[in-house]
């Protein structure tokens, strides 16, 4: 079973969805006890803390197009925990610097197929976060291959494959929802089809009340023949405009699907322009090569900074050790973001940029450790006599 993440920015009525404070018509209530939630911070109340912190540590407000507080709905198996799910938002908080609030479990949601009337679950997790960088209260800023990340780390805290990234992932399962749709559409047509064709053919005389005299001859009982055709008319009545207001639904539905997968093909067309202007154009390769070895500087340089913290008091005064402590960090950073260690060695022969990685982690720089993390010095007591 595959799994995916993606945060986007989070909706005004998230909490009342993800901790069922009311209820909804997509539910099963009776499984809605199954439900698991954790909470740390009311939505509103983290806002409050963000927007705060933001002005104590850049001086500024929080930008008014900012999103602090982000939503991500995850894919899970009937049987995951809330201790899998916090074991993945400690890693999201170690790796990519995101902290989850708020986590809801849902079980209750899902569908019963219209053929076989058997309970389709819609087994998934919503994980609320505070999108915040601490170290300079804006929000965070992630590249690509980070976000690549978030669905490594998904797939490995919750014991599931991992989904298929990028707008051709989010492509072919749009392309499939249009698929069923148009089905389920067709079948909805045919039905309405059935009923139109019954109502203009012969069936209908079932309906007419004879009553045969003594001579034996038939004559209608035109009251209990009225009330036949009345009721079968309301019922058929009934069924025609619940089937149209279901063919609108489908209908807009389709159209709106069909307007993402335009969009996730201009997407993709863009994407191949732009592949075909590295190939063919050397300026174009050269500036998407600085900006892409720039991003996977700054991260490494992260990565560095965190080696630092974790382990502040190690002699790096030896060169030899030294370098074997960088290849580490570069092994493993390589591995964990799954950026090619190629990429790495081309930064390295930057002699400027090598040159400040080395002396980062060699001296630090005094901004590689949180002032909370700095043990403040006792004041020693004078005895007064």
């Amino acid at each position: 079973m595959k799994t995916s993440i993606n945060f986007k920015a989070v909706k005004a009525d998230s909490e009342v969805h993800n901790f069922r404070r009311k209820t909804f018509d997509y539910i099963c209530k009776d499984l809605t006890p199954l439900n698991e939630y954790w909470q740390e911070d009311k939505i509103a109340d983290r806002i409050q803390k963000i927007e705060v912190y933001c002005k104590e540590k850049s001086g500024r407000k929080l930008q008014k197009n900012a999103m602090p507080v982000r939503e991500a709905v995850v894919v899970i198996k009937e049987d995951t925990t809330l201790r899998e799910l916090h074991d993945l938002s400690k890693k999201l908080e170690m790796e990519l610097g995101i902290r989850v609030f708020q986590i809801a479990i849902h079980k209750d949601e899902g569908h019963f197929d219209k053929e076989s009337e058997e309970w389709k679950p819609n087994f998934h997790a919503h994980l609320v976060a505070d999108w915040q960088d601490q170290k300079t209260g804006k929000t965070l800023k992630h590249q690509s291959f980070h976000y690549s990340k978030m669905q490594d780390l998904a797939a490995e805290c919750l014991g599931m494959e991992r989904g298929v990234s990028g707008s051709v992932g989010r492509l072919e399962a749009v392309e499939f929802k249009i698929q069923k749709k148009e089905e389920e559409l067709k079948a909805l047509e045919e039905k309405i089809d059935t009923m139109k064709m019954h109502l203009g053919s012969g069936k209908f005389n079932d309906l007419i009340v004879n009553d045969t005299n003594f001579f034996g001859a038939q004559k209608i009982k035109t009251k209990e023949t009225i009330a036949n055709f009345s009721n079968t008319f309301k019922l058929y009545n009934t069924e025609l405009l619940k089937n149209g207001n279901e063919l609108d639904s489908k209908t807009k539905q389709i159209t709106e699907f069909r307007r993402e997968i335009t969009d996730l093909k201009k997407e993709n067309t863009q994407l191949t322009s732009k592949n075909t202007a590295l190939l063919t154009n050397a300026d174009v390769f050269a500036l998407e090569k600085k900006k892409y070895l720039d991003s996977v500087a700054q991260a490494l340089e992260k990565a560095i900074r965190f080696q630092r913290f974790k382990d502040p008091l190690t002699d790096r005064s030896d060169d030899k050790d030294l370098l074997r402590e960088m290849n580490e960090i570069c092994t493993e950073f390589s591995r964990k973001n799954h950026i090619p260690f190629s990429a790495l060695e081309q930064i390295f022969t930057i002699t400027e940029l090598a040159t400040g990685l080395f002396s980062l982690l060699r001296l630090g720089d005094g901004n590689d450790i949180e002032p909370e993390y700095i043990p403040k010095k006792k004041k020693k007591r004078r005895n007064i006599r």
